[in-house]
């Protein structure tokens, strides 16, 4: 993993916005997040954690078959933020795609791994979550609610095929799910290739419709209801009960949310881990984040069952449960 060196505390955005420390903590159990400074781009930060997991497998890059950023983060309005990922790895002809699922977007990014490597088409896919969100958030009152949430990082793993019988370790099984309807709910509304004759106008602007929106309420709602879900379906696809797994892994969005699905569960505290007090919401990037601080906090070892659960914009959401 990897986030930026800039730490913003909850009191310097008070100095921007009507919020305080309390307010924000109260409501989400943030108190600093990381920002880029300037001349980083989100590739930069996918660059680091790439580097780590490499180092971290004693691998090569030419030893992938596939890159594949879960990212809402676009470094430019295109290519992806995956070629320009793929051009500072000096990755060669390997393959990259971007996926766009949001804060939910490890999860899906995991699936999509996870087939390629079950029909044979990739032996070795790195699967990242990056996020540079604090360029794109109205730092002002009026956008309080969306702009003390989210912060700026990077995580990174690598998936291998494993055709040894005597080592359990793996997905055991990945659920996702999506509901469009929702999708207006959670967004940013422009620039839009549907607005005619210009993406983005100057009215735009004024409107602040290239910020996000975000109806707080009926995100939460969804959210506690949709995450149990998914994760006990989730369990049952893999024949694992609840009591059985080590550590629950929540997408970081806000901990209040995190709070309610793990009493919804009666999931103890020893068995969550959480970094949102300290980086904010990274969207796809939070869960790989988790996972590779867990680890190296020792909170998660090998052999464990862990789970990673997520929901976000779109609406979508899902789960995945893994043997360490």
């Amino acid at each position: 993993m990897y986030v930026p060196e800039r730490v913003v505390t909850n009191d310097e955005l008070g100095a921007l916005m009507d919020t305080s420390d309390e307010w924000i903590q109260q409501r989400t159990g943030i108190r600093e997040r990381r920002y880029i400074e300037p001349g980083q781009m989100p590739a930069d930060l996918a660059q680091a954690a790439c580097e780590q997991a490499l180092e971290a497998a004693g691998l090569e890059v030419d030893d992938l078959d596939f890159i594949l950023l879960a990212t809402l983060s676009s470094q430019h309005e295109f290519p992806g933020t995956s070629f320009f990922l793929h051009e500072q790895l000096n990755a060669g002809n390997i393959p990259c795609l971007d996926l766009r699922a949001q804060c939910s977007g490890f999860i899906y990014a995991l699936n999509f791994a996870d087939g390629l490597i079950q029909s044979g088409k990739s032996r070795r896919v790195m699967v990242v979550g990056c996020e540079v969100q604090s360029t794109g958030i109205d730092r002002t009152t009026e956008g309080r609610d969306v702009a003390v949430i989210f912060g700026d990082g990077a995580g990174a793993v690598i998936l291998e095929a494993n055709e040894d019988e005597n080592d359990s370790a793996g997905i055991l099984d990945i659920t996702v799910h999506s509901e469009g309807k929702h999708a207006r709910r959670l967004w940013i509304e422009a620039p839009s290739s549907g607005h005619i004759p210009c993406r983005l106008t100057q009215e735009m602007v004024e409107k602040k419709l290239h910020f996000p929106y975000m109806d707080g309420r009926y995100v939460f709602k969804h959210a506690v209801t949709r995450m149990p879900e998914v994760l006990k379906e989730s369990l049952a696809a893999a024949s694992i009960k609840i009591d059985d797994v080590d550590l629950f892994l929540f997408h970081q969005a806000n901990l209040r949310i995190n709070e309610f699905v793990a009493q919804k569960l009666e999931i103890d505290d020893d068995r969550t881990f959480s970094n949102i007090e300290r980086f904010g919401n990274c969207s796809a990037a939070s869960i790989p984040m988790l996972l590779a601080e867990a680890e190296r906090n020792g909170k998660l070892k090998a052999g464990q069952i862990v789970t990673l659960t997520a929901f976000g914009s779109g609406f979508t959401w899902g789960s995945a449960v893994l043997r360490w």
